[in-house]
């Protein structure tokens, strides 16, 4: 039965969620019910596209990618996939109305890691942001509003907002991976190897202000997406001021975290947050 193979897509995606992401498994579990599975299925397909352009180094990254993007295509068209990942994205995208221009630009942005291993310009990477990271929210957001579409156009400014600061925290953490791993550096007429304290309070600014903007969002998102998403900004607020507060040259060394102990305390602090209508 088609309802059983749907079910094991689901539980797929559900998998990827928990088993890559300690911090958005978390936020997950605080979204209502009636939205959770979708948020698997966005964050299960932008995770599997995510690992093949990071983590297959023995493999032909781009024939992966490839036959990947392919097959996302025909799963959209066909409505099924036998890759249930896609299978179950594919639902969300119908059910939702997500439209093309968000998945497309993801799937753009996920290509230039192929290749690209700088950004030297702004505008390349504003571009590359809104691919990798704003369209993933404004993914999420059309779950949110459950495809109210004047809520969503409302919405849609801070959601991006939200998203590029999220993508600008993993950027500023993860800097020692990307660099000497992936040799990827994407903070514009910044000098890796050279950061100091000036250029990471720069670009802790520019993230500050996203956090801004992206937090007046929150406070109008419905009930059933609030408590969720509030989640997950206080995680990230607590990984900025984790990195405002490591020197840069800490930074250029090591992977910046939030142990578990402490995710729990910031859950514990969002859920009264919540209760007491803080939010």
């Amino acid at each position: 039965m088609k309802a059983l193979f749907d079910s094991v897509s689901y539980n797929c995606s559900k998998l990827v969620t928990n088993s890559y992401s300690t911090s958005f498994s978390l936020a997950s579990k605080m979204l209502s019910d009636s939205i959770r599975q979708d948020i698997y299925n966005i964050y299960g397909f932008v995770r599997l596209a995510d690992e093949i352009v990071d983590s297959f180094h023995d493999y032909d990254k781009e024939t992966l990618f490839n036959d990947f993007e392919i097959e996302m295509y025909k799963a959209i068209e066909h409505k099924i996939s036998l890759n249930p990942i896609l299978n179950s994205f594919q639902e969300t995208v119908h059910q939702y109305n997500i439209e093309p221009e968000l998945y497309e630009a993801f799937m753009k942005s996920m290509r230039l890691d192929l290749h690209k291993t700088d950004y030297l310009t702004n505008a390349e990477y504003k571009e590359y942001i809104y691919g990798s990271a704003d369209v993933v929210g404004l993914m999420c957001l059309r779950v949110f509003v459950k495809g109210d579409s004047k809520k969503y156009n409302e919405l849609k400014e801070s959601a991006m907002h939200l998203g590029s600061a999220f993508q600008k925290v993993n950027f500023l953490r993860d800097l020692k991976a990307d660099f000497e791993d992936l040799s990827r550096t994407y903070f514009p007429n910044t000098d890796l190897t050279q950061l100091d304290e000036i250029s990471k309070l720069r670009i802790i600014e520019e993230i500050q202000e996203d956090f801004d903007k992206g937090f007046e969002g929150i406070m109008k998102l419905p009930a059933e997406a609030k408590f969720g998403v509030y989640t997950a900004y206080i995680y990230y607020r607590k990984l900025l001021n984790k990195l405002k507060s490591t020197p840069s040259v800490e930074i250029k060394n090591t992977r910046i975290r939030v142990p578990n102990y402490q995710k729990f305390g910031l859950l514990a602090k969002s859920y009264f947050d919540y209760r007491l209508h803080l939010i």
